[in-house]
């Protein structure tokens, strides 16, 4: 039976909390705030878990969730390489509404879809969802709806959608509403390469242009329909010259800490080498749900987690 712990009364707080955590730990989803639409959330390293959560979404392997982290730290155990433009962005609109694309961690035990070595990651506005990722580690989270349903702003429209499907449920009040600014950086290296807007969002395209300049990929081509008019994972809210970036084929020293690691239970281990005629998966990763439920608002809401590519991208996310 579906539970609703109010945050804003200190003993529901701590009992929702410390259930959460738990349940979390048991390999089970649970439904959280976050600064931007209710997430519905899952160990990112239990694959078992991250299969949960696709499955109360009603969505497959070919749409992997992004992963909210606690803090930067967890960037560079999450990540292959984190470009300095990457640390500028990051310093600059963390926590709030970024999600970063990213080569991931190849020694990392984990399976979040097909992600073909890419990984979205952000570190949420939220304190809530601050308190808990502080426990748990880094969490695969997504729209806490049905695929095709609007995104959840409240925790009872959350319990609406996923009561069947999920015990636990945070309620942080209403939610922003506003969908994540996406960007791929995993063609960035130390020798170089530009970011690229994936989707525009509550972090504009002016103020990442004013951060980073020509750093940023140009648009050479207008998108044919706005942002807040587009959804599906074929919404692409910019073109380029350039073709995402191919991810590894061979696996690469791992740099920092794992997070699994970090909490004792996770080992890792050598994943095997991607295909080298696969693009990176940014296109996947955009939640088209949290698009639509950004329809109603201003131009500078969040586009959560991932936009797909223009039309014939390689093969190939939050």
């Amino acid at each position: 039976m579906a539970r609703i712990y109010d945050c804003s009364v200190d003993t529901d707080l701590l009992t929702g909390m410390r259930l959460a955590r738990q349940a979390v730990g048991r390999g089970e989803v649970v439904v959280i705030p976050t600064d931007t639409v209710y997430g519905i959330a899952a160990d990112a390293f239990n694959p078992q878990a991250v299969q949960r959560l696709l499955d109360a979404k009603g969505r497959g392997r070919d749409a992997p969730p992004p992963v909210l982290i606690p803090g930067q730290s967890t960037l560079d155990a999450l990540a292959d390489f984190v470009p300095d433009v990457v640390r500028r962005l990051v310093d600059e609109f963390w926590p709030g509404g970024l999600t970063v694309i990213l080569v991931a961690q190849p020694s990392l035990v984990w399976d979040l879809g097909e992600t073909r070595g890419t990984v979205a990651l952000r570190m949420p506005a939220n304190s809530y969802a601050l308190e808990l990722l502080a426990e748990t580690g880094p969490l695969a989270v997504s729209s806490a709806n049905r695929t095709g349903e609007p995104a959840a702003a409240s925790a009872e429209d959350a319990v609406a959608q996923l009561g069947e499907s999920v015990e636990i449920f945070l309620d942080g009040g209403a939610a922003g509403g506003a969908a994540s600014t996406i960007v791929d950086a995993s063609r960035v290296t130390a020798a170089g390469g530009r970011v690229r807007i994936v989707r525009e969002g509550a972090v504009t395209r002016a103020q990442i242009q004013h951060l980073i300049g020509d750093e940023l990929e140009p648009v050479v081509q207008a998108p044919s329909e706005s942002a807040d008019d587009a959804s599906g994972p074929e919404a692409a809210d910019e073109t380029s010259d350039s073709e995402p970036a191919l991810v590894p084929d061979e696996p690469a020293t791992p740099r920092g800490t794992a997070s699994g690691a970090e909490r004792g239970d996770r080992v890792p281990e050598p994943a095997a080498p991607a295909d080298p005629q696969a693009g990176p998966t940014y296109p996947a990763f955009v939640e088209p749900d949290a698009q639509r439920a950004s329809d109603a608002q201003p131009a500078s809401e969040e586009p959560q987690a991932s936009a797909e590519p223009p039309a014939d991208p390689p093969a190939h996310p939050r």
